[in-house]
Parts: C-alpha cells; structure tokens; sequence
C-alpha cells in the first residue's frame, strides 16, 4: 500500500473461487467486501490466476516480465515447485526484485510453517511483554507483527530498487514476521543480551522510565510521560505536590524506578480526582508529552488527527471495475481466452461476461467470476513502477 502510494502500480494475485482470505473477515462489510479487506488492500488491482495449472504459471511469468517488483508469501519452496521460484524469475527478469515474506524465513527448523501475525508475536515474545503487570500474555489491538514486517518490508524494496538502478542488477529479499518482530524487542531484547534480565509485562507503564504511563482520572485516562528530572518537577507542580519533587527518593529517573510503586500511588490518587478535561487543560503548554485514551470517535474528530491536509475520513466508492487496457495486452489476451469467446458468452462458468463485459476486471467470487478474472481494489494509481505479489492458497 505506501508503494502504491509512492506511484508504483500494484497488481496482485489471488486464487480463483475465493481470493484472499482477508475478504471473508468480517463482519463489518462494505457491501460484499469485509471492511478488513479494504483496510489492507489500499492502491492494489487484483487478478485471480490458477498458478497451479501451467497456462496460469505462463501469465504470472509474463507479468513478471514487464514488472520491476515481485513479492510472495508462500512458504519456502512451494512457488520454485511451480516454475516461480527466485530463480525461475531471475532468469527471465534478471532485473526483478524479487521479495518473500515468509513466517519464520527461508531457513531453519521452522521455515514449513505457516505464519500468522498472533502466532508470530507469540513466538517473538511480544505477547509476552503485552498485557497487565500481573495479567495474562495480551494480543495488540492492531496486527503490529504484520505492520512491522510490512514496513521493514517497504524499506528493504527501496533499496533492492536503489542498488538496481545502480548495478542494473535485481535481487532476492527475505522478509519473516519473527525477525521483524524480534528486531522490534529493542531495549526488552538489548535489557536481556546484555544483563539476562527478563523481559515482563508493565501494562500501560515502561521499565525503565517513572512516571510513564496512563493514569485514571475522575471520567477516564490521561497518559503522562516525564522522560527527565525536569519534566517529572513540572508534573508535580501540575499536580500540586512540590513536596514529592523535592523528596529524596524520586529525585532521579533510576530512584523512582527503584521506588515507583509508592510514587505511582501517589500520582494515581492525585489524577483521580479532577476529569481528563481538566487534567488536559493543566498540561497544556507544560512541555511534559501528554494525551488522553481516545476511542475511535475522539481519535477521528482530533483536530490534529484530521488537520485538512492528512483528512480521516474514507473518500470516494470501493471500485469493482475497471478497463482492462491496463493490463499489457499478452496479459489479458490470455487470461480472456479462459473466460469469454468474443461474443461475451461465457465458457464454464454462470453467464460473467454477458453480465460483465469487462470481466477481466470484475471481482464476484460466486458465480459472477471466470477461470482467470480479477477486480479493482480502492484508490489506486497507474504511475511509477510495476509490482506483482502473489497471495497463497492456505
């Protein structure tokens, strides 16, 4: 999605009769689309091919051919089974970058198994260190391993795009949900390398930092984070309690981790008792980060959230249609010859192209879908360079 943002045209694969997964994931739906299936599939054109059946295989190369990124998530080995391994696109796009997004990488005692992003945060710890203090492990609210992976991701096709335009030469990346996640640890990682100190859960606080977490107020929660000495003396006098900023045991960061459960009392019993309003008005212009625990009502009438030039708001219709001019015309030729003869009567599937002349482009995984047909997913764009990804059958 942020390389279609960026201009790059992106076209992506699924399997005939169901598509991707993520469609079925609702509800919410936006008309027949889970609400899911959107939120993911941001600037994508999507086609249906039967990778399986040689003809399919044919049109994924051709494809490959005239793009100049190709990204995969099977586990390791299946696509070079069907002719689609990095290898087999090397030689007939030796200027592709090739990108595999896989569970657990392209080695080790795992690499079989597929990956999920609950399962991959399990496995990298992340789980956990998520949740109450004395609670159970706790899945983030949003697939952060997916997010994370998607991004490292991101990053490393720039790059694998950068050195092709310096050497001519494309190359094979490996991206996993562990590693990323795993990369994700940061200072939980670093704190158990370097001092075998195991990581925990904290809840909405952090280990190394007090205070620096959501506090109760009288109507709901504000988040307060002093990240020096100065700051924590500014939320005591927000707070009114100077004496606690002048005593002995909270007057550096490492004396309030060491005593942090009296000085969090303290801080608690204080906050309870104005409304979150308050408590925001007070904080204003302190230079002390803080904010309120919104839900999604607050968060997308933020003012700041939804300053005019980022708008919040969906925009424009799901497009499920679309010219297949798009399309190199080997590409459609082909993929035509499974759907329609040339008077728009379908072949072995319920009348799709005397209902949709341009059944090429048309998404109805019922009976409104031909052998190789695909539909246009929202917002995206025709500029910049092209990208195929291939999604799995499970």
């Amino acid at each position: 999605m942020n390389l279609g943002d960026l201009g790059a045209e992106v076209i992506k694969v699924e399997r005939p009769g169901a598509g991707d997964d993520t469609r079925a994931w609702g509800p919410p739906f936006a008309g027949t689309e889970s609400v899911y299936f959107l939120s993911v599939n941001r600037n994508k054109k999507s086609i249906a091919i039967n990778m399986k059946d040689s003809k399919g295989a044919k049109l994924i190369r051709e494809l490959a051919a005239v793009s100049d990124v190709f990204v995969e998530n099977y586990v390791p080995g299946k696509l070079a089974e069907i002719g689609l391994g990095y290898e087999d696109i090397q030689k007939i796009a030796p200027h592709i970058v090739y990108c595999s997004i896989t569970g657990y990488g392209q080695t080790g005692p795992m690499v079989q198994r597929g990956g999920y992003d609950s399962i991959a945060a399990a496995v990298s710890g992340l789980m956990h260190i998520t949740g109450h203090e004395d609670g159970e492990p706790v899945r983030a609210g949003v697939a952060m391993t997916d997010l994370a992976t998607g991004l490292y991701t991101y990053g490393a096709i720039m790059a694998g795009l950068l050195q092709r335009y310096k050497t001519g030469k494309g190359l094979h990346i490996d991206c996993n949900l562990l590693s990323s996640q795993v990369a994700c640890l940061t200072h939980v990682a670093a704190n158990y390398l370097n001092c075998k100190i195991e990581g925990k859960r904290w809840g909405t606080a952090h280990g190394s930092i007090v205070p620096y977490q959501a506090f109760k107020t009288k109507d709901g929660y504000i988040v307060v984070g002093a990240g020096n000495d100065q700051q924590f003396v500014t939320v005591c006098k927000i707070l009114n309690l100077p004496e606690v900023s002048k005593d002995s045991r909270y007057k550096t960061n490492t004396l309030r981790v060491e005593n942090r459960k009296e000085l969090i009392d303290i801080l608690s019993t204080r906050f309870s008792e104005k409304a979150t309003i308050e408590w925001l008005q007070l904080f204003e212009g302190s230079g002390v980060p803080y904010g309120p625990i919104n839900n999604m009502q607050q968060v997308f009438s933020d003012p700041q959230a939804c300053k005019k030039d980022g708008g919040c708001q969906a925009q424009g219709d799901h497009q499920e249609e679309t010219d297949r001019s798009e399309i190199p015309e080997s590409i459609w030729k082909c993929a035509a010859q499974w759907t329609c003869d040339e008077n728009g009567s379908s072949n072995s599937w319920e009348d799709s192209c005397s209902r949709f002349p341009s059944v090429f482009w048309h998404w109805g995984f019922d009976s409104n879908i031909a052998k190789y047909t695909g539909g246009l997913l929202p917002g995206w764009y025709s500029l910049g360079y092209l990208m195929v990804a291939l999604q799995p059958e499970p």
